[in-house]
Parts: C-alpha cells; structure tokens; sequence
C-alpha cells in the first residue's frame, strides 16, 4: 500500500514515523527532514511484533508507535514496498513512499522551480508592468472605492489569464495595503473536462494562489439550450458565486473584467441591444442583500495582460465551455462571436485612431444627460420631451417673475 508526497504532506507530524531505509552512502546525499535512518533488518527488529522490550521506555516508544503510521521509504519505493506489506502483517499501518527519496526530491526541484516563477511574476507586476498594470489597478481601487477596511472577498478564479491576472493582483494588495481586508480565491467547476480543471488547479499552485474550489452542473444545464446559452450560463454562474461567497463569510466578489471588457461591451449594446449600457465598476446584487461585485481591473487594458502572460511564460485555459468544446471539434475556433467582432472593429479602427477604445471609456464617465433623447433610471423611462416641457415650464415661470 502506497502514499504520495501530497498525502504524505497532508499529514500532521505527530500522526506518522518517516523511516529512511536506504544505505549510508545514499543518505549522506541527503535525506527527508524529520525522517528516521534506519537499516531494513533494524526496522523489522524494532517492530518485531511484541512489546518484550530492554526498559519500559522502550516499552512506551513501542506503543506509540502501535498508533502511529509507519511511512517507509527507499530509493524508488519498490523495495520499501515489501518492507510495508510485511509490518502490515504484524499489524502496524504501515506504508510505502510512492516513487521513494527520488520522489520526494523532484517534488522539492518541482516546488523550487514554482517558487522561483512565482517571485518572477510577482515582480514582473511590481516592477516591468508597475505602470500599465499595477497603476491602474491600485487606480480602479481608490477611484471606484472598491475595496474598504473589513471587507472579506471572494475573487472568482475562471482559469483564463484575466482572473488569475486579478488574483496576484489582488494578493499583492492584501500584503502592501494598510487597509486590512480578507481574500477567498473562489474557483467554481461547473464541469470542466478533466484537463481544464488539472490546468487551473496547477496554475493555481505554481502561483501560490489557496483556491477553493467547488462544483456545479452548469455546463450540463446549458449544453441543451439553443437560444442565449452564453447569457444563461453568466447568469447561473454569478449566483452560484454569490451563494458560495456568502457561505463562506465574504461581502463582495471580484471578477476579471477588463478595460477592453468595459469599451467592447457598451460598443455591443449600441450595436446589437439599441441601447447606451456601460458595465459598472462595482454594483450591489439585487438577489443577495449586503452583497456587491466589484471589478479590479477596471483600468487595465487586455493587451496589458496578454503582454504580462507571455512575458512570464504563462498558460492559462480560454473559455472552456462545451459550446466551445463542440466549435473546435468541428474546426472553428468558436470566436464567431459579437464580442469577437467588436474586438476587431475597434483593432481596426486604432489604425486611423490609437486613443478609440480611451475616448469610448472617458465617454461613459460623461455622458450628458441634457442632450439624450430618452434614458432609464432606476427602471424608469425617461425622454427628452419631459424634460423639454419642464425646462420650457421653467422659463415661462422665470419670465413671469421678472416681470
């Protein structure tokens, strides 16, 4: 019976006895800390199967050994292996190392490397991209006021590079801030294909990002609706992160969209909804009370992520959805999008005009009222004739008065 490095290091130290069973030479090379050196033939005489022993210290050792795991290891852990099985038979729970000393030591190399990239890309943040991304995401922080003294917050990891962006964003500010404040890294699985949910979960780790994760049958759900998938799906993914979020004790959560999200989404709704909608940088639910939702990244442009990932040397997942699962099993891409195609508008557009995207995003921040023919407040319609007869009202009561 075997046990892997992750379960090994699950273990609290007191549960289990580490025994090194490989030769002196070998161990001079080095050893697990916290292990036991001890010869095959010196392990199965201390645990020979009674308690007859020299002193009762020896006794009292014994028997607290009776309670404990006995975790054994050699080089490769095939011959720890038999070594396991035959203190089993003598009744101690007793394991062998999956893949030994050499295991362990690759894991150490393994956790070293993650170590050594996850300090690059913390860097990267503070340093290369501090203008471009780290500005303007401490921008949207203190302009918008999303995060303040209290708060506990979920920041909802999909897996693509603009969550797991917003995470060490996020974690960097929690240390540096003098605002105290909590984070939960929420990861929702609403049935990713096993490939998805291992690159997330080992992007995660390599990034030193503690997410939590849970699942949901959300993809299972939408897969069979033909009309407006995507907008169910969006819809049953934000509740199923509230829900989780206030389970687990937070006031707000944190998604991942972005400056070019903001620009493209209030070209798609005069596009394609007939309407002027901007997307907000934070809002209250309507359906969780006390809860909000707040948008980090508000200010940072998405060729400013795509640039910090490939600078890193990063892979993330894309929309892993099965309505993107079935296009690309067919040879499409799945980027036949309205998105998609607002995107290249506008990157068309830049080449007569850098500064398009900037002056659609100044243009929600001053949007004058006086001269929109109608607009919706608070659910309300509004047109301009209103307007129009109260302020043609007013001027008539301002010349009767000066007369």
């Amino acid at each position: 019976m075997d046990i892997t490095i992750n379960e090994l290091g699950q273990l609290t130290p007191d549960s289990y006895i580490l025994l090194d069973m490989r030769g002196d030479v070998e161990v001079g090379h080095g050893i697990i800390p916290g292990a036991i050196h001890m010869s095959k033939e010196e392990i199965l005489e201390k645990y020979s199967g009674g308690l007859v022993k020299a002193d009762e210290a020896e006794v009292a050792e014994r028997e607290d050994s009776a309670e404990k795991k006995l975790i054994i290891y050699c080089a490769r852990g095939r011959i720890s292996q038999e070594l396991a099985e035959a203190l089993r038979d003598r009744g101690y729970d007793a394991y062998s190392l999956k893949g030994g000393y050499t295991s362990w030591l690759l894991n150490e190399m393994k956790n070293q490397q993650a170590d050594e990239v996850c300090a690059q890309v913390e860097k990267s943040i503070r340093k290369k991209f501090r203008k471009n991304i780290w500005c303007k995401f401490t921008k949207a922080i203190n302009q918008y006021e999303l995060v303040k003294e209290g708060d506990c917050i979920a920041v909802c990891i999909s897996g693509g590079k603009d969550s797991m962006l917003m995470a060490k964003l996020m974690q960097e500010l929690q240390r540096h801030s003098d605002v105290p404040f909590e984070l939960v890294f929420l990861v929702m699985d609403p049935g990713y294909n096993a490939v998805n949910r291992q690159k997330i979960e080992s992007n995660a780790a390599l990034l030193h990002i503690p997410v939590t994760i849970f699942e949901t049958n959300i993809f299972d759900v939408t897969s069979g609706i033909e009309q407006s998938p995507c907008y169910l799906c969006a819809r049953m993914r934000r509740g199923y992160l509230y829900s989780k979020a206030r389970e687990l004790g937070c006031n707000k959560i944190a998604l991942g969209h972005h400056f070019s999200d903001v620009v493209e989404t209030t070209v798609m709704g005069m596009f394609y909804g007939s309407q002027l909608q901007a997307m907000l940088p934070k809002l209250h639910s309507d359906n969780f009370e006390g809860m909000e939702l707040i948008r980090p990244m508000y200010c940072i442009h998405e060729d400013d992520i795509i640039a910090w990932q490939r600078y890193n040397g990063l892979e993330f997942i894309q929309c892993a959805c099965r309505f993107t699962e079935r296009a690309a099993a067919h040879g499409s891409d799945g980027s036949s999008s309205k998105r998609q195609e607002v995107k290249l508008l506008l990157r068309e557009l830049r080449r007569t005009n850098p500064d398009i995207e900037k002056s659609i995003f100044h243009s929600i921040h001053s949007v004058c009222l006086d001269t929109m023919v109608g607009y919706k407040s608070g659910g309300v319609e509004h047109t301009f004739a209103d307007c129009y007869r109260e302020r043609g009202e007013m001027a008539e009561m301002e010349k009767e008065d000066a007369e």
